[in-house]
């Protein structure tokens, strides 16, 4: 039988093959997360007619000479390429921008994936589409994440925030220089008690009659709060107007409403300054929170999940956990959107995103990297790729049909 005639059966299967893959990139065209597969061949071994000479003194070398035997499939490959990010504004839509997968259960197993469209199931817990449980790591009671190992990220919708006394206050802004002796400037200051309640207290700055010195009076405008300790001071101001003492200052409040009847607060004034600009000295920040319950949430770009409570505050509830792959093209497609790790993909690299790994973008999705324009052209090559293969083995059938009519 002729060699042609099998290369050309070869190549239909390979061509075959390359129309599959294609076919699936495009029925997989608006797929989040998904990536696109790629067909290499290569030839099958080469039958040696005669092999090669070396040349000699009278006569040229010469080389060998091989009739190819068909071809075969070199490579199935996982193009890992970014895919756009089509915007969503969901707020548990998140896609990766950069190297890195979502990490997910599916019972006892470990997989990966590309397509950040979460949910949250009956019990509170962030899962994909398919329901597997996304995975993350815990945070405390103190906003510190614990990476000791990843695990259900769970979020409850009826969880509340317990009332914080204030410990500190800070202040900035400006005493102006030239001020006239006896010249006041207040700043009235609302910290927290212990139960969660608005304490007022006032701040009452006095130009001395000594150079860049002002003496500063505290007092509380609640009833029922007094400032026990600490309630005068005085500032001083080097030749650059900066604060140099004090530049903080430690008070302590006697409480007879029912919260704490002690609560030692700290006044950091270091951002103070003295210039000949108008006084607009303020509070800046104060820490202390009353009671609050959880609104809504939503997730950053390195992964927190930050849960709004009605107070105002925000706090960090949880942290999606990426993996990165040494070679990630080495992973293997199982489904659902979901790869699996593999001998050639390498052990996963597990942690917070943005160290090494791809940041997230909330609000946003990625989409299929496949290119229509590509698979399009491609599906074109592997058509006549495909009939010219055919046309081998039509010939091939016709020249064995001359040689069955050399009978007649």
């Amino acid at each position: 039988m002729l060699r042609s005639m099998y290369s050309g059966i070869s190549g239909m299967k390979n061509f075959q093959t390359k129309l599959d893959v294609i076919g699936n990139n495009i029925a997989n065209v608006n797929t989040f997360g998904y990536k696109k597969g790629r067909v290499t061949f290569q030839d099958l071994m080469s039958q040696t007619v005669s092999g090669a000479s070396r040349a000699t003194n009278d006569r040229g070398g010469q080389n060998a000479k091989q009739v190819g035997l068909g071809s075969s499939l070199a490579t199935i490959d996982s193009i890992q390429t970014q895919g756009s990010l089509q915007t969503t504004a969901r707020d548990l839509d998140v896609a990766v921008s950069g190297d890195g997968f979502f990490v997910v259960k599916t019972g006892n197993n470990t997989m990966y994936t590309r397509s950040g469209n979460f949910y949250l199931d009956s019990n509170g817990s962030l899962v994909t589409a398919q329901g597997n449980l996304v995975q993350g790591y815990p945070v405390n009671a103190q906003g510190v994440v614990n990476r000791s190992g990843a695990t259900n990220i769970k979020v409850d919708t009826n969880a509340t925030m317990a009332p914080q006394a204030s410990s500190l206050a800070t202040y900035n802004g400006n005493l102006k220089a030239s001020a006239a002796q006896g010249t006041e400037v207040e700043v009235e200051t609302k910290v927290k008690d212990s139960l969660g309640k608005d304490v007022s207290l006032k701040i009452t700055m006095t130009k001395t009659g000594v150079n860049n010195q002002w003496d500063v009076a505290i007092s509380s405008l609640t009833p029922g709060v007094t400032v026990a300790t600490g309630t005068t001071r005085t500032f001083t101001f080097d030749n650059q107007g900066n604060l140099t003492n004090p530049t903080s200052s430690n008070i302590s409040l006697n409480n007879t409403t029912g919260a704490n009847p002690t609560q030692p607060i700290e006044l950091d004034f270091s951002k103070i300054t003295q210039f000949d600009s108008s006084s607009s000295a303020n509070t800046d920040t104060v820490d202390g929170n009353a009671e609050g319950y959880l609104e809504s949430f939503n997730i950053g770009s390195s992964g927190e999940v930050n849960g709004v409570f009605s107070n105002g505050e925000v706090r960090v509830l949880s942290q999606l956990a990426v993996a990165t792959f040494s070679n990630p093209g080495g992973l293997m497609k199982a489904g659902g959107n979901l790869f699996q790790a593999s001998n050639n993909s390498g052990l996963p690299n597990t942690g917070v995103p943005g160290e090494g790994r791809g940041m997230l973008q909330a609000g946003a999705l990625e989409m299929s990297n496949v290119d229509l324009s590509e698979e399009f052209t491609e599906m074109i090559t592997a058509q006549r790729g495909f009939q010219a293969n055919t046309r081998i083995i039509t010939t091939s059938d016709e020249i064995l049909q001359e040689l069955v009519n050399l009978k007649r």
